[in-house]
């Protein structure tokens, strides 16, 4: 059986691979999508159900369709979030095949291009774009063994508190995903105990704005690499219950037990770090950082925005609820494990990766020919794994596929 052909095979069909695929649209390039479950599935199977977009709809889109139904400050739902890309795909007719699941994507050997084993045959490609994403792979650091407690899960795997047996709960990662877990479940009722890493902790408004809205004028979504030594530190923000800064000291004020970074686990016990007074202060420079940058910028500008002084008052930090934690004595039956992906590109069987697994690339032209990725955190910029910087990005990569497919169609008979 003879293999389909296209120009580009673009493997993901969420935000990535629409991105891409509206903008090698834009330029004529025939292309196909593959996608192996739903569009933007993760939105809708892999996020508890509670979860809302952490970005205001204004700000967290594609340049060319705003969110119908949802307040421009407001934070759309997972289901708005997913309704919102099969919205988008339909209106730039990308040309998106889902329940298709590519296997494996190997290089010819004699010829230009790739050719992709899939669930559904076989298709040959002059190029291939990875917009699989950053969350592929959930990452469960091997500390406390099968049957310790009664169930453990990761945060992808979380959907509400009445999923989980009675009893308390241990979430393991203060980002975003965990901070709001743990709330959840406090809210609930549940006896929660969270474990406190390194993060940044912006502040969800200031003086009239949202801090997406500061990132963007203080030139911060443009950064183009993370400061050393905080590559992987995560973000604790949220948009929960309508958007609120998340602080640790209301938390624990919350009846949240707050503890230090998991660090081991013996004879039913979980002992932590003695890290959290340090994890929370640098959380709180994140935070002050931000703030004096904001100030500094209504002044050189003479912007009219109000001040909000009662901003920098913090409040001591509450210290450590324990060390160690007997998980029997503490009636802890669940552990949730907030702590991110880990990519996986065992299909993509080609060079560019190194000793890691992890892509080698520069703004996702990979130093494999023909090869690119989208998707991944500070691909280009701080942006990029955001829904409206990997449009920015696949806006990128598009160009540089039509830069070498520009050279490919050279002869010298045309010349």
């Amino acid at each position: 059986m003879s293999a389909e052909e296209v120009e580009v095979l673009v493997v993901g069909g969420g935000q990535a691979g629409l991105a891409m695929s509206e903008h090698l649209g834009a330029a004529g390039v025939r292309h196909l999508v593959l996608e192996r479950h739903r569009i933007a599935e993760r939105w809708r199977s892999e996020r508890w159900d509670s979860l809302v977009a952490n970005g205001p709809a204004w700000h967290d889109r594609f340049p060319g369709m705003e969110f119908p139904d949802v307040a421009p400050d407001a934070f759309p739902g997972k289901e708005q979030v997913a309704a919102y890309f099969e919205a988008y795909a339909e209106k730039i007719d990308a040309p998106i095949r889902t329940g298709v699941e590519v296997t494996s994507v190997t290089r010819h050997t004699g010829r230009p291009g790739f050719r992709a084993q899939t669930s559904a045959g076989t298709v040959d490609a002059r190029f291939v774009v990875a917009a699989t994403g950053p969350f592929q792979t959930p990452v469960i650091p091997p500390i406390v063994p099968d049957g310790a407690v009664d169930l453990q899960l990761h945060s992808s795997g979380y959907r509400n508190p009445a999923q989980l047996p009675d009893g308390a709960v241990v979430v393991v990662g203060a980002g975003s995903s965990g901070t709001q877990i743990a709330d959840e479940l406090r809210r609930a009722g549940r006896e929660v105990h969270l474990s406190v890493g390194p993060h940044d902790r912006p502040p969800r408004q200031y003086r009239g704005r949202d801090f997406v809205w500061w990132l963007g004028v203080l030139g911060l979504w443009d950064a183009a690499a993370p400061p050393q030594g905080a590559e992987h530190v995560t973000i604790a923000v949220s948009g929960a219950r309508g958007g609120h800064t998340v602080d640790f000291r209301n938390l624990a004020a919350d009846g949240i037990h707050l503890v230090g970074r998991t660090s081991g686990f013996a004879d039913g016990v979980l002992s932590f770090d003695g890290d959290l007074e340090r994890n929370i202060a640098g959380g709180d420079a994140n935070y002050l950082a931000l703030l004096d940058a904001a100030d500094d910028y209504v002044t050189r500008n003479g912007l009219d925005l109000p001040e909000e002084p009662a901003a920098r008052d913090l409040g001591p930090v509450p210290p450590a609820a324990t060390a160690a934690l007997d998980l029997a004595t503490a009636g802890v039956r669940t552990i949730i494990w907030a702590t991110g992906f880990a990519a996986d590109y065992r299909w993509l069987q080609v060079g560019g990766f190194d000793d890691n697994g992890r892509p080698r690339q520069r703004r996702g032209v990979s130093t494999e020919p023909g090869v690119y990725f989208l998707g991944l955190p500070w691909l280009s910029r701080r942006g990029s794994s955001f829904i409206w910087g990997v449009w920015h990005d696949a806006k990128h990569v598009a160009d540089q596929i039509l830069i070498q497919r520009g050279y490919h169609a050279y002869s010298k008979e045309d010349a």
